[in-house]
């Protein structure tokens, strides 16, 4: 299980990736795309440097997530994440209405369509490369740590990969006399965001609605909380899921001439059972319910 230090270093190595790598990106596509007279490509550099500012919206996120819970909120501050993830669909939304209104003005409006030359290709190509090595490192990390914020960061950053897949298209379009290629493609690739975009505000409405992880995870507390011999019986499991990290309630049966210092003691070593095991738990509240417990040895007797 990974401890709130560990967590943050993911966190922070990460963000520090997305935002240098686009940083790194956008100077270089706006460079090569000036000398290459590839206006496609400038345009490509001025979109990663706003793909610069949703990096640094999602490490705000996730530090405000980091935060601790204090007296006015109880629970943390976790739920910070999702709503950063639906700031990013904005902006998702927000490219892809760019790229349809490009392609709605070169192709209705009959604007000039200038097809991107060899150079502006190659800077594609490696634009393509590094994209998809971010895209997959915040991608991992946002999952391994249970971050709304760098995931939909990653989801964010693959859809550069198709913008880069946009210019090289263009270039091979070019090259056979169809410099309109990369408008008509581009169209499908504003799909393919919209659809992103859609995906990951269902995902983050979900989270802030409080939907659980995964069902996997009420079984997981349930055999975290039978570890305790004196729990005889798990009942009315309920998750509340706060993106990076969630908080349980339960009910334990318990037999019921134990004393209440000793049901006491019970229920807090369920907790720390269920917050050792289960690792997107980190708050636990446990109820204790008395039930008739029949000795074995008096059946036995009995009988």
């Amino acid at each position: 299980m990974q401890n709130a230090s560990e967590r943050e270093k993911i966190g922070k190595q990460a963000s520090y990736v997305a935002i240098f790598g686009n940083i790194f990106l956008t100077i270089f596509n706006i460079i090569v795309g000036i000398f290459s007279g590839s206006t496609a490509l400038v345009a490509e550099g001025f979109h990663t440097l706003s793909d610069v500012l949703t990096s640094v919206i999602a490490f705000i996120g996730f530090k405000i997530g980091m935060k601790p819970a204090d007296e006015e909120h109880q629970y943390g501050h976790g739920r910070a994440e999702p709503i950063v993830g639906l700031i990013i669909v904005v902006f998702l939304v927000i490219v892809a209405y760019e790229i349809i209104y490009g392609a709605y003005a070169k192709i209705v409006l009959g604007e000039a369509v200038v097809p991107p030359s060899l150079i502006a290709a190659i800077m594609a190509a490696v634009g393509i490369g590094i994209n998809y090595i971010m895209s997959n490192y915040l991608t991992q990390s946002g999952e391994k740590i249970s971050s709304p914020a760098l995931i939909a960061d990653g989801k964010h950053q693959r859809v550069d990969i198709f913008s880069c897949i946009t210019v090289l298209i263009g270039v091979v379009g070019s090259q056979f006399g169809i410099p309109i290629l990369d408008t008509i493609v581009s169209v499908f690739i504003a799909l393919i965001i919209i659809n992103t975009a859609f995906r990951l505000a269902r995902d983050n409405i979900n989270t802030l609605m409080g939907k659980i992880p995964s069902k996997e995870v009420i079984e997981d507390i349930k055999k975290a909380a039978l570890l305790s011999e004196c729990v005889k019986g798990v009942h009315d499991v309920k998750i509340n899921n706060m993106g990076p990290y969630a908080s349980a309630e339960l009910h334990i049966e318990l037999n019921k001439d134990l004393k209440l210092e000793k049901s006491h003691k019970i229920a807090h070593e369920v907790e720390r059972n269920i917050i050792n095991n289960v690792e997107s738990v980190r708050m636990v509240s446990v109820h204790t319910c008395p039930i008739e417990v029949v000795c074995k040895q008096n059946l036995e007797k009995n009988n």
